[in-house]
């Protein structure tokens, strides 16, 4: 024990052992879902067609690289952000693989992952040469606490989604969902308050607690049954190192190298300013070992590619384990180990993950703290605080933490310039406006 409170340091972060364990199980609990949609996802394309992926070889490849990015998250790196294969990554992965059908790609599958790994090869050298490490310390104190209230807003939103508390409607796109007898809304809706709850009266694990209280809500009305605990994934046709590497470096796949690029370096960044604000970790408007977190990153996309699953990025789950108390990189290895026993207890697991009502209080909850850093923009300081806000509001009407951060990227240095305090921003964030700006114009308007 001795050991792991020298080692992760948990001392000068006044945590303990026991807070850090339950911080990894709240934050696995809160992203094991994609232990089982992204097989889901990249098994079948979205007319329902196979893809050319084994479920069983990408349910046993997600929780591979699960574990070992976030183990290797938490002991290189020593942050409480856990790693898996992301969400929009997942989607655009299976776009790719329809698009490279039409092309007439033989194992358009087998390409896509070539067009990851070259991707991660690239994260990989962008970390190393630490350039992504100049674009976090480019980024003022006001947009930085700006990305941090709207991924609170948007992880709000996904568990409102979760929660079948909003659906889709026409003309408004989005309103509240009125069947409140749902058990879905019943179960979302007392874990909340029983959440809140516990929180108003400082008990300790309150959010872990309102998972399982959900839970038991959850099997009580039928909506989770105990299968078993012991299941190992069957896997019919294996993917690991089956990338396409030479058909990835073609012209015809460049623009999807780019697209990848994009979404993972800006989706990274914005987890880990959210995680960092909330923990607080940032001292002198600079984020400790950050070249680490980034190193990790992208080698989880390289190792993702080879086991046969699309690109690993850093979870933003991971700021409810932050909100439970976790602050080292114990986290991370408490995730990891249990998305290895995802391997042999997945039905146990399933119970609770595959049911997104049960965990969808606890984004929630989450985002609702993190709207705090609202109070740290200088609101009175307008060149500063619209593209704050414009971050803000893009990234959960976006639906995309890159999109909506590319959103301030690009106005941050327009409005700054032409209201005379050009000067103050970095040459660098100047090169950024532009390279966005010419990725959608010219890119991403084609690709969609």
């Amino acid at each position: 024990m001795k050991i792991l409170e020298k080692y992760f340091a948990l001392g000068e972060h006044s945590t303990n052992i026991r807070k850090e364990i339950l911080a990894g199980i709240t934050t696995f609990l809160t992203m094991a879902y994609i232990v089982f949609v992204q097989p889901a996802v990249l098994s079948t394309d979205f007319a329902g067609n196979p893809t050319g992926l084994d479920f069983g070889a990408l349910l046993f490849a997600t929780c591979l690289i699960s574990a070992a990015t976030s183990i290797f998250m938490g002991l290189y790196a020593n942050y409480p952000i856990a790693c898996a294969p992301g969400m929009g990554e997942n989607f655009f992965f299976v776009s790719v693989i329809m698009a490279l059908t039409t092309l007439g790609y033989e194992n358009a599958w087998s390409v896509a992952l070539g067009i990851v790994f070259v991707s991660g090869i690239i994260f990989l050298l962008l970390s190393v040469l630490r350039v992504r490490e100049a674009i976090i310390n480019a980024i003022s104190p006001n947009m930085r606490n700006g990305i941090a209230v709207g991924i609170g807003l948007f992880i709000t939103f996904i568990g409102f989604q979760h929660g079948n508390i909003i659906t889709s409607k026409a003309g408004t796109m989005v309103g509240l969902n009125t069947d409140f007898l749902s058990h879905d809304i019943l179960i979302f809706i007392f874990g909340l308050v029983f959440t809140g709850v516990l929180r108003a009266l400082r008990v300790k694990g309150n959010i872990l607690w309102g998972i399982f209280a959900s839970s038991l809500l959850a099997f009580l009305l039928g909506e989770i049954e105990f299968k078993g605990i012991f299941g190992f994934p069957q896997i019919h046709q294996a993917a690991a190192f089956r990338m396409d590497i030479v058909s990835a470096l073609s012209l015809t796949c460049i623009p999807f190298i780019i697209v990848f690029l994009f979404m993972d370096v800006f989706d990274t960044i914005g987890t880990l300013m959210g995680v960092s604000e909330t923990a607080g970790f940032i001292k002198d408007n600079k984020i400790p070992r950050v070249h680490r977190v980034l190193i990790v990153d992208a080698a989880g996309t390289v190792g993702g590619a080879c086991l046969g699953t699309s690109t690993v990025t850093s979870y933003i789950e991971s700021v409810t384990g932050v909100a439970f108390g976790g602050r080292t990189g114990l986290v991370s290895v408490v995730v990891g180990l249990f998305f290895l026993l995802a391997l042999f207890f997945g039905p146990l697991i399933g119970m609770i993950g595959k049911y997104p009502p049960i965990t969808a209080p606890a984004l929630v909850i989450v985002g609702s703290l993190m709207m705090s850093n609202v109070r740290k923009i200088d609101w009175d300081d307008h060149a500063e605080s619209i593209p704050a806000f414009l971050i803000i509001m893009g990234i959960p009407l976006f639906f995309s933490i890159a999109d909506g951060i590319a959103l301030g990227f690009i106005t941050y240095p327009v409005i700054n310039l032409l209201s005379g305090r050009g000067k103050k921003v970095s040459i660098l964030m100047y090169v950024i406006s532009v390279l966005l700006l010419g990725y959608f114009v010219f890119i991403r308007a084609k690709l969609g």
